[in-house]
C-alpha cells in the first residue's frame, strides 16, 4: 500500500511540474515585476530544511532541477518542530548557519515575526492571492513585508481503527462512525468509555494530542490580543486541562506524542482513535506500513478544528536569496502543494488547490481508499476558529505539553501538582 500511494504522489508532482512549466513558474521578481534571474547562470547548491514530513518528495525536487539544472538542492529533515526551532533561532541569532530555505511552524511563527527583519521580503506578483487570507496576513510583518510563504494548514478529522472498532461491537463505516461521534467534546468521550469497556486497547493516543485538539477550538487561550498572557487564568483552559486529564485515566494510551513507543502504537493497535490533521496521514501511514485497517471519518468533536501548518522563510543572511525564493515559490504552488498533500496529507493553503479535480477527487489507499481530497476540504470549512498565537504561544503551549505529560505520560505528578508546575513555567517566561 505504501508503494501504491507514493507512485500517485510521483505521478501528481510529474502533473504539477508537467503545470508549472507550462505557466513559465521559473523564476520570481523582487515584487516589482523585475526578474532576477542573474543566479540561473551559475552553479549553485541550495539548502531546504524541513521537519516531520512535508511531502516534498525526491521527484518534486527533481522537478525544480529540471527548470533550472544550475541547482542542486540538499534537503535536511528535523524529527520535530521542537528541533527545528531550537536550530532556526540559534542560528538566526548566530548570524549564519541556516538554510537557503526554512520551514517554520506555526505555532512558533509568530516568535520568528518579532525577526522579521532577518528575512526576505517574499512579496511578489507571482503569489498574490495564492493563500487563505488568513495564512498570507499572518506572515506579513507591521511595515507589509510579505516574510514567508504558506504551505499547509491542518484541519482535523479522526482517524481510526476499524478493527478494534468491530472487536469492540461498534460501527466500521466511515459514514457511520462519523454520525456515532458526532457532537462535543463530552461525547467523544462518552463513546470512548463504551469503546474501552468492550476493548484491551485504549481510545486515545494520549492526553496531550487530545488537549491540542480542543485548545485549537479556543480563540484567546494563553494570550490577549495584545500579548497579555492570560494562560494561567483562563478558566477554560484550565476546564480543558483537567476535563483531558480525567478522561485519559480510562482512555488513554499513555503514549508520549513523537516518542517511540507512540510511533510503535499506531501499528500495534495500542489506541483506537487519533485527532488526525491531515498532515498526520503520512506520520499514520509511515509508522504502520503493514496496517490494513486504518480509515478517516469526516468528523471532528466540537464541530471543527486546525492542528498545525507550517511557511517556508528565506532568511536574509542566505547566499542565494533570490533563487531560494524562486525554490520557496516553486513548493508553495497550488500544483507542488497538491502533490505535497497525495504524498503526505499536507492539506493545501493555496486557494487555487480548492475544488481540483486532484484534490477532491483524490483517494487514499492506505486508509482503505478514503475520500481524503473531499474529507479535508470539508473539515477545512468546519474551521470556525482561527486561535490567536503571539510571540509567547509556542513556550506556552510546550509547557502545558509538558504539564499533560507529567501526568498522562510519565505519572510522576497529578493533575493539581502538574497545574502548580505548569503556572510557575509560565511565569519564568516572564
Amino acid at each position: 500500500m505504501r508503494n501504491s500511494r507514493r507512485t500517485a504522489a510521483v505521478a501528481i508532482a510529474g502533473a504539477a511540474v508537467f503545470a508549472l512549466v507550462a505557466t513559465g513558474c521559473q523564476s520570481t521578481d523582487n515584487g516589482a515585476g523585475t526578474p532576477n534571474n542573474d543566479w540561473e547562470n551559475e552553479e549553485i547548491t541550495l539548502t531546504l530544511a524541513t521537519f516531520n514530513n512535508f511531502g516534498y518528495t525526491d521527484e518534486l525536487l527533481d522537478g525544480f532541477t529540471k527548470l533550472h539544472p544550475n541547482v542542486t538542492i540538499e534537503h535536511t529533515i528535523a524529527a520535530t518542530s521542537n528541533d527545528a526551532r531550537t536550530n532556526y533561532f540559534t542560528k538566526l541569532g548566530a548570524g549564519s548557519g541556516l538554510a537557503d530555505v526554512e520551514a517554520v511552524e506555526i505555532d512558533w511563527f509568530a516568535e520568528l515575526m518579532q525577526y522579521s527583519d532577518k528575512l526576505v521580503d517574499l512579496t511578489s506578483d507571482n503569489v498574490k492571492d495564492r493563500w487563505v487570507s488568513w495564512k498570507s496576513e499572518a506572515a506579513t510583518d507591521a511595515d507589509g513585508r510579505l516574510i514567508a510563504y504558506g504551505t499547509d494548514i491542518g484541519p482535523e478529522a479522526i482517524c481510526y481503527r476499524s478493527d478494534l472498532f468491530a472487536a469492540a461491537g461498534l460501527p466500521t463505516d466511515r459514514e457511520e462512525v462519523a454520525a456515532l461521534l458526532e457532537g462535543d467534546w463530552a461525547h467523544y468521550f462518552e463513546v470512548g468509555q463504551d469503546f474501552v469497556a468492550n476493548s484491551d486497547a485504549a481510545w486515545f493516543d494520549s492526553a496531550g494530542a487530545t488537549y491540542q485538539g480542543q485548545i485549537n477550538q479556543v480563540k484567546n487561550a494563553y494570550e490577549e490580543n495584545d500579548g497579555t498572557v492570560i494562560a494561567t487564568t483562563n478558566a477554560e483552559v484550565e476546564d480543558i486541562y483537567n476535563s483531558t486529564l480525567e478522561a485519559s485515566k480510562t482512555l488513554s494510551a499513555h503514549l508520549g506524542q513523537w516518542s517511540p513507543d507512540w510511533n510503535a502504537g499506531m501499528a500495534a493497535g495500542a489506541f483506537a482513535t487519533m485527532l488526525c490533521p491531515g498532515w498526520m496521514l503520512g506520520v499514520i501511514s509511515g509508522n504502520s506500513p503493514d496496517v490494513t485497517t486504518w480509515d478517516v471519518a469526516n468528523v471532528f468533536p466540537g464541530g471543527g478544528g486546525n492542528w498545525g501548518g507550517s511557511y517556508l522563510t528565506v532568511p536574509a543572511q542566505g547566499a542565494h536569496p533570490e533563487a531560494a525564493t524562486a525554490l520557496a515559490d516553486y513548493l508553495t504552488s497550488p500544483e507542488s502543494q497538491i502533490a505535497a498533500f497525495v504524498e503526505a496529507g499536507t492539506f493545501p493553503s493555496q486557494v487555487a488547490a480548492y475544488g481540483t479535480p486532484e484534490l477532491n477527487d483524490y483517494t487514499n489507499e492506505f486508509f482503505n481508499n478514503a475520500p481524503v481530497g473531499t474529507i479535508f476540504t470539508d473539515r477545512a470549512n468546519a474551521v470556525s476558529v482561527a486561535p490567536f498565537k503571539a510571540a509567547k504561544y509556542f513556550p506556552i503551549n510546550d509547557a502545558m505539553m509538558n504539564a499533560l505529560s507529567r501526568v498522562d505520560v510519565d505519572g510522576t505528578d497529578d493533575a493539581a501538582s502538574s497545574w502548580d508546575k505548569f503556572v510557575a513555567d509560565v511565569e519564568a517566561l516572564g
